[in-house]
């Protein structure tokens, strides 16, 4: 009886040491890192692009958020010709493309397509800390690289969203959808939109990336 107590106490004693530090808690987050963006120059030249394209803005201070996000050679787009809502900070790079890609391909699309002016561009935001979904690895948002665009206006008052007519029973307008679509393809290097997954039924994800991968 002595024996099989003193076993037991033995057994109390050691599992306790094993616990002498408490356990770790699994973190699924992306490692702990500082965001890296383009260079300064390039930056600097970038800046000196919108300058030449009419395009007013203002330059912001580089910050580190959380693992893997950060803010880093940013703008925020004030006036593009083209109204366009919700836009913050945005990689200067990625607000050049979508600047010309708003002026020059979705604006004239609109008049030459359906037979209005472009009134605005509707965003769903730029820089967002998050992941990609369904995924550990983090999104072109979580370092300001992406533009996500969900409807446009028109001046004659109607308004398109991807979300309800990206397959519209009218042939006008799901042709305006897939001549933008086709010409953010060109300029930017992922574009994701309806026809790629469920989370991106209802809007365009215009990321300048350089990757090549239209969906």
């Amino acid at each position: 009886m002595l024996r099989t107590v003193y076993l037991l106490a033995l057994v109390v004693s050691l599992a306790a040491c094993g616990r002498s530090e408490p356990p770790r808690r699994s973190d699924s987050r992306t490692p702990t890192k500082r965001v890296e963006g383009p260079s300064s120059r390039e930056t600097a030249q970038c800046h000196r692009d919108l300058r030449e394209l009419g395009v007013a803005f203002e330059a912001l201070p580089d910050r580190q958020f959380g693992p893997g996000c950060g803010i880093v050679g940013t703008v925020k787009l004030l006036d593009i010709g083209v109204p366009t809502t919700n836009l913050g900070a945005v990689r200067c790079g990625a607000a050049r493309t979508y600047a010309q890609w708003a002026r020059n391909a979705v604006a004239p699309a609109a008049y030459q397509i359906l037979g209005s002016e472009l009134a605005k561009v509707e965003s769903m935001g730029t820089y967002n800390c998050r992941n990609v979904a369904g995924s550990s690895r983090r999104s072109g948002h979580s370092i300001a690289n992406a533009i996500d665009i969900g409807g446009f206006q028109l001046k004659d008052g109607r308004r398109l969203t991807l979300l309800n007519d990206w397959n519209s029973s009218d042939p006008q307008i799901r042709r305006f959808m897939q001549v933008i679509h086709r010409s953010a393809c060109k300029r930017f290097g992922t574009v994701l939109g309806p026809n790629y997954n469920s989370a991106h039924r209802n809007h365009f994800h215009l990321e300048d990336d350089k990757a090549d991968f239209c969906r």
